[in-house]
Order: structure tokens, then C-alpha cells, then sequence
């Protein structure tokens, strides 16, 4: 073998390729992914995908952006082609389906807000080395700053509303799984912007849910809770679990990912409270993404935990036997662990046996 073929080899070998299977081209593959996480929050930021309607040009793009020239554009719209989320024919361009529904303001399904926070997050975790090192956050974690950290309005609706919008399709999912038929009051603990009260108000009629959240959430919980139509059967609750008393009595409580932003001890202790709240042969129910023993797997927790350790002074994702444990600690029997099927989460299930 001579060196130009050896060199064409070497070539190909480091070739990314998206169904390769030798180990280079796999971890040149996974260090550029970054690559278009970027281009999809910057075509996100730039609200390209309301500005395409029909087909239209680089130059057209240029003109709506109010940009200097159109090199930039022309290879973000190509990248985009290339991603599967444009497509192209001469020199015209047309948003896929795909990008129409979920990428453009004018849709109903909108997931842009949850791809601006994790443009947010973006910053912390170029950095997460030295988080890994000091073993201390690098951004204020924004459901956890009870609304005293400088976070501006456009931040607080990204984290909210991204977090809606993205609960939302998994809700009906969720749901489904459940049984509240028997049930008359839930409370949404850290429920945000009120999207499970919503989608358990919906399937049970009689159910009346309670938002518990920071007074800084209230606004766009009102808002949504209005948009279905449910102010008369979902009222909100300001306060901070971690520090004021939850008032009245619940026959559900449904904690949904919010203890992975607390360290094991402030996680025992909401579950406790929550646990209080609860009317005799009530049950409690936890939403998270949950590591399997030895903490190593699934990929997507031990990943969110990365997340939480940039973003909290003591968060993590937990593994089942620790929220187990808890949750047999606060007095809670008859627990039970529900899959939801085609989610990254699990639902541990606990009941109040008087």
C-alpha cells in the first residue's frame, strides 16, 4: 500500500458518518453535534422559520432580518437544507412541515421557547469543565431563585414557556396512565405554568387542581390556565416549597421535575411537605428523569445531571431506590414505579395509608 492510498484510507476512516461504526468517526461525530444544536437555536433566535412563508430567497431573508449581506444567511439557510428542516430548488427556499409546526410563531405548537433556553443554557455548558472542577454553578438556576436573581422577563418566558410547551407533548401520554377517577383536588407542585393541572382538569371534570409556584410564574399560569378555559377549576397558589407552608389538602400531589433541582436532603424535605398536604388514602406521585442503579444510565439523565450541577448549588437527577427511600422515610406505602412510554422520565407512585 503507498502513502496516497494510505493517506485516502486514514481519510475515510475519520469520515463522520451518521451510521458508522468505527469509534473516530463516532466521536467526531459526537464532538460536532454542538454544530447544529447552534444552528437551530440561531435560526430559532432570528425567527426565520415565521419569516419563510411560501418560497422565498436569501436576498428576500436578508431584507426581513434587516441584515448587511447576504453571505451569512445564504449558509444558514444551506445548513438548514442539509439539517432537513428547509428545503431548497434553484434558489428558492420553503420550510418543511416539520419546521412550519413547531418552529413558526404562527403555529399552535410552537417549541421555540424551549430552544431559546437551551441557547441559555448554551453558555454555562461551554464552561462545564471548570463547573466540574469547582463543583459549583456558573448560572443562577431560574425555577429556584424564588424571583430575587436578576433574570430578565424574555429568560424567565423562554424557561416557562419552553417548559409548557414541551409538556404538553408528553402530557396526554402521562395522563393516560394515570387513574384520578375517584379523585375530586390536585396540587401541581412547582407546577410552572399549570400544564398537568391543565391536562388532569381536562380528562376528569370533577377534578379542581391548585398551582403552587413563585409569585413570578403566576402571570403566565393565569394565562394558560385561561387559554383552556379553567379559571374556575385551577386556582394558583404563590409560594416557595422550599420555605413556606402549603395551605389546604389534596388528594393527589404531583411533584413534576422539580426535586432534581434540590439536593437529597431539600428533596426529602418538599416530599415531606408534600406528603402533609395529603388527604387520608391520597397518593403522591414524582415526575423525573430517573438514573438506573449505579447512577451510569440512562444516557439522558446522567446528562441532565451535568445540567443541574451548572445550575444549582446541590441538584441532581436521581436513581429509584433514592426517591424510593424518601418517599418510604416521609410514611408513604404502596409504592409503585409506572413507565410512560416513548418519555426520558418515570412516575413513582406512593400512597397515604392511614
Amino acid at each position: 500500500m503507498n502513502d496516497t492510498t494510505l493517506a485516502q484510507n486514514d481519510c475515510q476512516y475519520y469520515q463522520p458518518s451518521l451510521h458508522g461504526h468505527k469509534w473516530p468517526a463516532k466521536l467526531f461525530e459526537l464532538s460536532i453535534n454542538s454544530w447544529e444544536n447552534y444552528t437551530l437555536q440561531a435560526a430559532v433566535k432570528l425567527d426565520l422559520f415565521t419569516f419563510i412563508e411560501g418560497r422565498t430567497t436569501a436576498e428576500e431573508i436578508r431584507d426581513k432580518l434587516k441584515a448587511s449581506n447576504t453571505r451569512g444567511i445564504s449558509m444558514l439557510l444551506n445548513a438548514l437544507v442539509a439539517m432537513e428542516l428547509l428545503t431548497k430548488e434553484g434558489q428558492q427556499y420553503m420550510a418543511t412541515p416539520t419546521a412550519r409546526k413547531f418552529f413558526s410563531k404562527q403555529s399552535d405548537n410552537y417549541l421555540g421557547n424551549i430552544i431559546l433556553h437551551h441557547h441559555e443554557l448554551a453558555k454555562s455548558w461551554l464552561n462545564l469543565d471548570q463547573s466540574i472542577l469547582s463543583g459549583t454553578i456558573n448560572r443562577p438556576h431560574i425555577s429556584s431563585d424564588g424571583g430575587n436573581v436578576d433574570i430578565n422577563e424574555t429568560t424567565r418566558e423562554n424557561f416557562l414557556m419552553g417548559m409548557f410547551n414541551l409538556a404538553m407533548l408528553n402530557a396526554p401520554k402521562i395522563v393516560s396512565s394515570l387513574d384520578f377517577s375517584n379523585k375530586k383536588t390536585l396540587l401541581d407542585l412547582g407546577g410552572g405554568p399549570g400544564t398537568y393541572a391543565i391536562n388532569f382538569c381536562k380528562k376528569y371534570p370533577i377534578l379542581r387542581a391548585t398551582v403552587f409556584d413563585f409569585p413570578t410564574t403566576k402571570p403566565y399560569a393565569l394565562k394558560t390556565i385561561k387559554k383552556f378555559n379553567l379559571d374556575d377549576r385551577i386556582d394558583f397558589v404563590s409560594g416557595d416549597f422550599n420555605h413556606d407552608n402549603i395551605p389546604g389538602k389534596y388528594d393527589v400531589c404531583w411533584l413534576s421535575h422539580i426535586l432534581h433541582s434540590e439536593g437529597p436532603e431539600n428533596a426529602e424535605a418538599v416530599i415531606k411537605k408534600a406528603a402533609a398536604a395529603l388527604n387520608p388514602e391520597g397518593f403522591l406521585l414524582i415526575h423525573e428523569f430517573v438514573l438506573d442503579e449505579g447512577d451510569a444510565s440512562p444516557l439522558y439523565p446522567t446528562l441532565f445531571s451535568l445540567n443541574m450541577l451548572q445550575g444549582t448549588p446541590k441538584g441532581k437527577a436521581y436513581n429509584e431506590r433514592e426517591l424510593t427511600n424518601m418517599l418510604i422515610k416521609c410514611g408513604l406505602k404502596k409504592i409503585e414505579i409506572i413507565e410512560v412510554e416513548k418519555t426520558p422520565s418515570k412516575i413513582i407512585k406512593a400512597e397515604r395509608v392511614v
